[in-house]
């Protein structure tokens, strides 16, 4: 059984998307973290290095949104589940992608794609 640490809804500017304008003039991109990890060591230390420092993973996959534009938020998603599964202790991965201002003509409050990976 693993424990989950969730880091929801961080907002990073990329230049994803099908579109030349989506890729010229970029959007945000939220992003959902779940990760299944043992918490009990770090519970037990109350040291840093033995768990997720989250914040520097935050740092990661904002690298890996901002950086080297895809055309699908599938590929993104997975990108990011790689970043997440990096850690070695993180065991497996949710992640959603959230495209707010996906380049549809109608009414909507949001796309996402959820994907769950692990070792």
């Amino acid at each position: 059984m693993t424990d989950q640490l969730a880091v929801r809804g961080i907002e990073i500017h990329g230049h994803h998307g099908v579109f030349d304008f989506e890729r010229r003039e970029g959007q945000v991109f939220v992003i959902d973290l779940v990760l299944g990890l043992d918490s009990s060591v770090p519970a037990a230390s109350d040291d840093l290095s033995d768990t997720v420092d989250y914040g520097t993973l935050v740092e990661a996959v904002k690298a890996a949104v901002e950086n080297d534009p895809v055309n699908l938020i599938e590929t993104l998603a997975q990108r990011i589940a790689d970043v997440c599964l990096g850690y070695s202790r993180v065991e497996w991965v949710e992640v959603t992608v959230h495209k707010p201002h996906a380049p549809i003509q109608a009414t909507f409050n949001d796309v996402a794609l959820t994907i769950n990976r692990s070792r």
